[in-house]
């Protein structure tokens, strides 16, 4: 007898069949390829507020970040990330002055930002271990960002596109 290629065996292999299937999908979306909706303004124009991308883990298995890249950070234990671009790497020196970012004194080019902002923040030295995080609106108030030093270890991983 033929059996139909879209119907589920429910005999004990098939069961176990079903079960390692979704394990295998469990540890895929936890440990390597993980679901996200982007929840903030941060980032715009580059994400879009309540956008669907995947977070991809093994960028840093045996990596560093960039300055330039965009990461995923934690920010509260698993649930909530944040996503940021690296501007500066640990023993840089940062600032904003009238709104241009400055890394190790010289202005950076930032064509992926689109709106100006007014942000001062005195220099500071990016602490071994750490990089520092900023959002791509700095069309937004400064008091509605969440960004700065991090530490590397925070970083899970890359946005997939």
């Amino acid at each position: 007898m033929r059996r139909c290629f879209w119907c589920f065996d429910f005999s004990r292999r098939g069961l176990i069949r079903l079960g390692l299937v979704a394990a295998a999908a469990t540890l895929w979306s936890t440990l390597v390829c993980r679901p996200m909706v982007i929840n903030g303004g941060s980032m715009v124009p580059t994400y879009s507020v309540h956008g669907f991308n995947f977070c991809w883990k093994p960028t840093f298995w045996f990596g560093q970040p960039r300055r330039g890249q965009v990461v995923i950070a934690r920010y509260l234990g698993e649930e909530v990330m944040l996503l940021k671009r690296v501007v500066a790497l640990a023993g840089d020196t940062v600032e904003f002055r009238h709104g241009r970012l400055l890394v190790n004194g010289a202005a950076v080019t930032e064509p992926y930002v689109k709106s100006g902002c007014n942000w001062n923040l005195p220099r500071r030295r990016i602490a071994d271990g750490c990089v520092y995080l900023v959002g791509d609106n700095r069309g937004m108030p400064m008091e509605q960002h969440k960004f700065g030093e991090i530490s590397r270890r925070r970083i899970t991983g890359v946005p997939l596109w």
